[in-house]
């Protein structure tokens, strides 16, 4: 089912010129703007001196990348160009392919500004977070699953940073004085 759908994303590669440069842009540019754009919620949180909600963004960044790295070491699914013919639009280094970097840098900034800083910012991001990562697929890099792990993994630590927050939350109003 994953290579099934790698191929049907991959497959529109080099047809349209155009479409390729915008993919292969995405695939390697966009996570940076995104970043760039994610600063736009965290400066005005600082700004109003909300620390906490960034350091909670920063946390949730810091787990989510914790979790790629173990998934990273335990699995050795190589990359799509290098067990497969694909349509390679990029370069890029053989090695694993679960999860994507990119993808989970990506979608853990739109969820983590999501929760803790924005509404508005975070469904931007994440619109921008899933065209990264469907720009992966489509310039050969990663596998459909690649893409899908690096969300759920960016879910789950934004989630058990919220969680966390709550869970601290209650405990201080249980805390104080009646």
């Amino acid at each position: 089912m994953n290579y099934r759908l790698f191929e049907l994303i991959n497959g529109l590669a080099g047809r349209i010129d155009g479409v390729d440069d915008v993919m292969e842009f995405a695939a390697t540019w966009l996570v940076y703007l995104l970043f760039a754009a994610a600063a736009v919620p965290v400066a005005v949180a600082l700004h109003r001196r909300r620390i906490r909600p960034v350091l909670e963004l920063g946390v949730a960044l810091v787990l989510a990348f914790a979790a790629a790295t173990v998934l990273a070491h335990l699995n050795g699914q190589l990359r799509p160009f290098q067990s497969h013919q694909v349509h390679q639009l990029i370069p890029h280094e053989p090695g694993v392919s679960l999860p994507s970097d990119h993808a989970t840098a990506a979608f853990t900034l739109a969820f983590g500004v999501y929760a803790f800083l924005s509404h508005r910012w975070g469904v931007i991001l994440a619109i921008t977070a899933l065209a990264v990562g469907i720009a992966r697929v489509w310039v050969g890099v990663h596998y459909p699953g690649d893409i899908l792990a690096a969300t759920a993994i960016a879910g789950l630590a934004v989630a058990a940073v919220a969680v966390a927050r709550h869970q601290q939350r209650t405990r201080t109003r249980s805390a104080r004085p009646r």
